[in-house]
This record gives C-alpha cells, sequence and structure tokens, in this order.
C-alpha cells in the first residue's frame, strides 16, 4: 500500500532531539518533506525532516520528524504547512512536541511539561489574510489532558502542567526577558508549537502539546546555553515520553 492510501488517525510533530519515537512505530511508509510540493525544510539540527506513517498499538499514525521555524525567515503559513497536510491526510488529533528552557523554578531540566496554555509571543499567525476568528478558549483538549495525565501517574512518570510562552528566535532570551514572561504566567519558553496549535484548532483539531524541559531558562541558574545541550536532554528525555504516548494513545477515548 502506498501512503497515499494511507488514514493516520493522530498526527504527531517530533521536536529537537525527539524523532526517535518512531522506532516504537510499526513502520509502513516514509516520506521526505523534499517530495512532497511546497513543503518547507528545516535545516535544523536535531530536525530529520520526513513523514513517518505507521501504527501505534493498532492505532494509524503518521509523525512528522522535525518542523521548521520563524526563526529560518518562514513564514507563519510556512511553519504551519505541516499541520495542514497531516490534516489533509485524515487526522483528527495532534500530539506537538519541542524542547524548552524552564522558567518555573520547581520544573527542573529533563522533566516534561504538559501544555495548559499558551501565549504567542511571536507577533504573528497562520490565520492573517482574513477574518479567521477562531476561538482559541481551549486550545489544548481538557479531554486529552487528563488522560495524558492519569497515563503518567500509571507509568511513575513526572508530568507538570503549564503555560508555554512561545517566541520567535533565534536568540534565546535575555534573563529580563525570563523575568517579564513569569510575570504573565508562562512555565517555559521556546521557539515552536504555539503557532502549530492555532492553525491545528482552526482546523478543527483535537491538540495535545508537551515540551521536553532541556534547560533552566536565562537567569535562573549560572551559565550559557547552547543549542547542543537542547538536543542532548532531549535525546535523553525522549524515552520517557515515548513511555507515556505508546501507553496512552491507543487507549484514548473516541
Amino acid at each position: 500500500m502506498s501512503w497515499q492510501q494511507l488514514r493516520p488517525q493522530w498526527g504527531l510533530v517530533l521536536g529537537s532531539g525527539l524523532g526517535g519515537f518512531t522506532e516504537r512505530m510499526q513502520i509502513e511508509a516514509t516520506v521526505p518533506y523534499s517530495e512532497i510540493a511546497g513543503l518547507p525544510q528545516s535545516r535544523v539540527a536535531g530536525h530529520a525532516g520526513e513523514f513517518v506513517f505507521g501504527t501505534l498499538g493498532n492505532v494509524p499514525i503518521v509523525a512528522a520528524r522535525g518542523r521548521v521555524h520563524l526563526y529560518e525567515g518562514r513564514t507563519a503559513a510556512e511553519v504551519t504547512a505541516n499541520v495542514r497536510w497531516m490534516a489533509e491526510r485524515g487526522i483528527q488529533r495532534l500530539v506537538l512536541t519541542n524542547a524548552a528552557g524552564t522558567c518555573n523554578a520547581g520544573f527542573a531540566p529533563g522533566d516534561w511539561m504538559m501544555l495548559s496554555d499558551h501565549l504567542n509571543l511571536t507577533g504573528t499567525s497562520p490565520l492573517l489574510g482574513g477574518a479567521n476568528f477562531f476561538d482559541m478558549s481551549e486550545v489544548y483538549s481538557k479531554q486529552l489532558r487528563a488522560h495524558f495525565a492519569a497515563a503518567a501517574i500509571t507509568g511513575g512518570m513526572t508530568l507538570h502542567e503549564g503555560v508555554y510562552a512561545g517566541l520567535p528566535g533565534p536568540q534565546y532570551e535575555t534573563p529580563a526577558e525570563v523575568r517579564m514572561m513569569q510575570r504573565l504566567g508562562a512555565d517555559a519558553v521556546g521557539m515552536s508549537t504555539v503557532l502549530e496549535a492555532i492553525q491545528a484548532r482552526a482546523l478543527g483539531l483535537e491538540v495535545a502539546g508537551f515540551s521536553c524541559l532541556t534547560n533552566w531558562a536565562a537567569g535562573l541558574q549560572p551559565g550559557t546555553l547552547a543549542h547542543a545541550e537542547v538536543i542532548e536532554t532531549g535525546r535523553n528525555a525522549a524515552a520517557t515520553l515515548a513511555g507515556l504516548l505508546t501507553r496512552a494513545i491507543p487507549t484514548a477515548p473516541r
């Protein structure tokens, strides 16, 4: 069967260092982004640039290994092309993952945070171009959050829940910017996810989001930040989230 005939129910976007999740899948097809007309490709380390079709506990899914970002010079529409493409394949639910800095002193690097809400501080939207007044009262599904939280407890996994602030990057935040985001209510900060979540909700998809807390945000601890550290921490923590998704996706309420 060709990948054009496959009809996944779930879509996943795998962030920096998290592409190894596909090893948990029964893989049916792999499609490089370069083979899909109009789909932009990332040039950032840790983002493979391919869709992987398969099953997880008999649930058909498609996983996007890597994404493009605003800081690569892309538009909001380009950043969210992956979401629209997966929606066209038929997904009803989307899991977004990312690597993020933790702004919350109680959320340690190496832990995972499930997104309860977000702050779109990118200065743009994938819905620009019309009067696209979509409700964003519940971007991240309460039903899915409850299900994933229960699965985390069952598996003995520490899973925080909090607000993610999305900025354009590519520079990391200053300590003053981190203090500002803390006052705005952010628990973690990164350079992706929020635009994809907005696009997904506009398409009627049910969304869940997870941040791998790879480092302390600037000013919370001594030292400097490096992308290599982000990727390494993401890889080390990936198995924990992979275990959660492996338990939770096949048992999710319909």
